[in-house]
């Protein structure tokens, strides 16, 4: 009888785990990061971010779950299946941000953009543990005959989850704290992947060698460099691809455009021209006629004492301009989130001249902060409440279609404002347009109204950008839907009577804004009100259809 052969493992049993483990814990690292980017960027650029990450999230856990059954395709030749599925996500997570980016400025939509790029990595993702799993037990099956027996296959699935899981953590708390701040969405995406390429091709190409044939390893090795070359170039170029993104979205007039730690900050207009900001993609100011949507805000809720005015947002300093116009004014607070854009609008030759100079009076202060966390402690011992109190709050935010301001336009945050209202004081919101976004603006009124305001709505037509008005990112200026005609606002006072809708007796001159004219914008208002809707809470926000 011919002695039985021995099959050589194709590597040390003992020596598998462990490197399995931590290129587990790599990649699940980088697979995180790829949803956080994807999640990140269509936030950004399609807007509505509890939309997005629901899309990316449920598209990407169905696809993990269709990658896991196609891996039993690739089981017989599961060395050389991980080391191309790694490749292939390596190329295509790594890419994902700037091919999302790039439907976005040239062709004007990344919706599915979006849906493809979340079900090709979920299903990439999902093949990865099957294969690792196939290629340890061939591992561990392997071994010469009276070898100890040490198989346990729950274990073995249990330290894989357990460094998949531990990996996502690492990950999920790179992308906000590490990856965003200091590389910025591409770049992060693209060190990601070329991390990800050299983890799962060097743990085939270094301790699976020997499961691989001479033109699978060819292969492999061909793949990985290809890739690493893509990413190492697109790397190199990301910088002019984002300038050209850039000038596809907004224009050639370009002249500012940074990052903040909390927002893409750009300012375009040529020199000469009137400036525009653009926050997240959003514009917030600027143009020929913002002054219709700042005189329309402002003006009616000075009709009354006015001698202490808060300034919600309108870090750009327009809002506090056409404030500082009124003589009795004796103190603006302006409570603004991000610095960068104050410092913006305080530095900036064209912007500082649209403003004013408003955010140098001495009668200005700036306070960087929360407004719903400041508003909170104001009253709780933290910060006491002003006296005197407010006489007049203007909230000049972001639409609340824009998930990110949801909260500022709640019946707890109308709370909050109306304990440092003055007797007698006014709030005013921008509530999006009322025409374009009907539901939107009567459930901010409705929300009003629940927390005890009584609420005069009134709008303003006419004139081109000034404002954004809908919570979508803008498209190039000029372009449809790059600002809105339409501007919807609510002036409300505590109490059961709604403040008279008019101006001051000591108002300034004003360009778009008359006593005839409101009351007309009051009417066409008025006919684009809906049925009695609910009030939006933190528990239950109403926004965002």
């Amino acid at each position: 009888m011919p002695p039985r052969r021995v099959t050589r493992p194709p590597v040390r049993p003992s020596a598998v785990r462990s490197p399995v483990l931590v290129v587990v814990f790599v990649c699940a690292a980088c697979g995180l990061v790829y949803e956080l980017e994807l999640v990140a960027l269509a936030s950004y650029l399609i807007g509505d971010s509890v939309t997005q990450a629901s899309v990316v999230l449920s598209v990407m856990v169905f696809a993990m779950g269709l990658g896991s059954l196609l891996a039993k395709r690739l089981r017989c030749r599961a060395a050389v299946g991980f080391g191309l599925v790694e490749a292939a996500l390596a190329l295509i997570g790594g890419c994902s941000a700037l091919v999302l980016y790039a439907a976005f400025a040239w062709l004007g939509e990344s919706r599915y953009v979006l849906v493809a790029f979340s079900l090709a990595i979920g299903v990439l993702i999902g093949a990865e543990i099957p294969l690792l799993m196939s290629l340890i037990q061939r591992a561990e099956s392997a071994r010469a005959p009276g070898a100890r027996d040490q198989d346990d296959p729950a274990g073995t699935v249990a330290d894989l989850f357990a460094a998949d899981y531990v990996g996502a953590l690492v990950g999920g708390l790179a992308f906000p704290f590490f990856l965003l701040p200091w590389l910025g969405q591409l770049t992060g995406a693209l060190v990601t992947g070329a991390v990800n390429a050299v983890a799962g091709g060097g743990l085939v190409l270094w301790l699976f060698r020997r499961d691989l044939t001479a033109r699978s390893r060819a292969l492999l090795i061909a793949a990985n460099l290809t890739v690493l070359t893509v990413l190492a170039t697109a790397t190199v170029l990301v910088d002019d691809f984002e300038q050209a993104a850039r000038r596809a979205v907004y224009g050639d007039g370009v002249r500012v455009a940074v990052r903040t730690g909390m927002q893409e900050v750009v300012l375009t207009g040529e020199h000469g021209g009137p400036p525009e900001l653009f926050l997240d993609g959003r514009l917030r100011g600027g143009g020929r006629d913002e002054y219709r949507h700042h005189e329309s805000l402002v003006h009616p809720a000075m009709n009354g004492p006015h001698a202490r005015v808060l300034v919600i947002g309108g870090g750009d300093g327009l809002a506090a301009r056409e404030v500082l116009r009124y003589p009795a004014v004796r103190s603006v607070t302006v409570l603004a989130l991000d610095p960068g854009v104050v410092h913006l609008a305080r530095t900036d030759p064209q912007l500082s001249a649209l403003n004013g100079n408003a955010l140098r009076d001495p009668r200005v202060r700036v306070v960087h902060a929360d407004a719903f966390h400041w508003l909170r402690g104001a009253g709780t011992g933290s910060e006491p409440v002003p006296e005197p109190r407010y006489d007049v709050i203007v909230s000049d935010l972001p639409d609340p279609g824009i998930t990110s301001s949801t909260k500022l336009y709640s019946e707890e945050f109308y709370g909050l404002a109306a304990r440092i209202l003055a007797d007698g004081g006014r709030l005013v919101v921008h509530a999006g347009p009322a025409s374009g976004r009907p539901r939107t603006f009567w459930t901010v009124e409705a929300t009003l109204r629940s927390a005890g305001f009584a609420v005069r709505p009134y709008g303003a037509s006419g004139g081109g950008s000034g404002f954004a008005g809908g919570p979508d990112r803008v498209g190039r200026p000029g372009r449809e839907g790059a600002g809105t005609t339409d501007r919807g606002y609510l002036l409300a006072a505590p109490g059961p009577y709604p403040p008279a809708l008019g101006l001051a007796a000591d108002a300034p001159g004003l360009r778009s804004v008359t006593v005839g004219g409101l009351e007309a914008e009051a009417r066409r208002v008025e006919r684009t009100r809906t049925g009695d809707l609910p009030p939006s809470t933190l528990v239950h926000p109403r926004y965002g259809g």
